[in-house]
């Protein structure tokens, strides 16, 4: 084991993970959400375009374009919730979901389509935030400045609507490019996998990232991968090492979903045998209660800020 068998360790690394996490997010967090509202800000510009300033919210407008409803849903005072609007729409969850998606539902006849977009719309002009849109009040065209103004406005929303995974997907990145740098020093080279082949035929001294692994004994199932680094020296079962990269910023939603980990460490077992090596790669608020958890299922982890302990993985 690298460090789930040393419980006289986990105190001190709990901390020292909590200070690394923290400290990225005081540093890089701003700059990703910033990045984000950006880019967002440029989406809402286009659908304020494509609905000519809010003046054209049709059910054929919103036909042409289902993806713009995360747009609309923010134009409301107060802006809505996907669930909230299913209830003042009256309108099915499927059918904002797909329209979320940028579809249109397949099997709705399309009388019935038509009906569901024209109640959606409906609640969204009745809410349009006047204050953000002033040109609505008086049937003015908007100047560029208040489209501006608008439209960041609007992204403001909707980045903080989904802050959250913002983070983590920058998270998420950083720790896969600390991963490959670190294999890279070690004479590791990232190359592809191709799809279909026996993982066991992948080339030694290679890795690569977020591969689908089938497992499962009765039921197969694919298994997301963060890692999948094979050893320049093959183990005799010649299955590579499975690494999955987390982070967390509190220590509350770790401990909602360590059983995901137990479950695919199971289900890896089933195909692969009882030594495959599936390891946790962490950093920021894992408590003792998380890698008491862990620990008993036989999974270990790595910490990001030991990260020279991908050493005792024998690569």
């Amino acid at each position: 084991m690298i460090n789930a068998d040393r419980p006289h360790l986990w105190k001190d690394d709990i901390s020292k993970s909590v200070d690394l996490f923290n400290a990225w997010f005081m540093k890089f967090a701003p700059r990703a959400y910033r990045d984000t509202r950006i880019s967002t800000t440029e989406a809402v510009s286009v659908g304020l375009a494509q609905t000519s300033d809010l003046r054209d919210l049709t059910p054929k407008m919103l036909r042409a374009n289902p993806g713009i409803l995360p747009v609309l849903r923010m134009c409301t005072c107060p802006p809505l919730a996907r669930d909230r609007l299913v209830g003042l729409a009256y309108v099915g969850k499927a059918l904002i979901g797909s329209l979320e998606d940028g579809k249109l539902p397949a099997r709705m006849p399309a009388t019935e389509l038509d009906r569901n977009l024209a109640r959606v719309t409906a609640i969204i002009v009745r809410m349009l935030d006047a204050d953000v849109f002033p040109w609505l009040g008086d049937k003015s065209r908007p100047t560029e400045e208040e489209r501006h103004r608008a439209a960041t406005i609007v992204a403001d929303r909707l980045c903080g609507a989904v802050s959250d995974p913002i983070i983590r997907n920058a998270q998420e990145r950083r720790q896969l490019a600390r991963i490959g740098g670190h294999l890279e020093k070690l004479g590791y080279e990232r190359a592809t996998h191709p799809s279909g082949h026996p993982l066991t035929a992948m080339a030694p001294g290679t890795y690569d990232f977020r591969m689908n692994v089938v497992a499962g004994a009765k039921r197969k199932v694919n298994i997301p991968i963060d890692v999948v680094i094979q050893p320049k020296r093959l183990r005799p079962t010649k299955v590579p090492i499975l690494i999955e990269a987390k982070s967390a910023g509190d220590f509350t939603n770790v401990n909602k979903r360590r059983k995901e980990e137990a479950a695919k460490m199971a289900q890896l077992r089933d195909t692969f045998g009882p030594s495959v090596e599936f390891v946790l790669f962490l950093c920021g608020y894992f408590d003792s209660g998380y890698l008491g958890y862990e620990a008993a299922e036989g999974i270990d982890w790595i910490w990001e800020h030991r990260i020279a302990d991908f050493g005792k993985l024998g690569l």
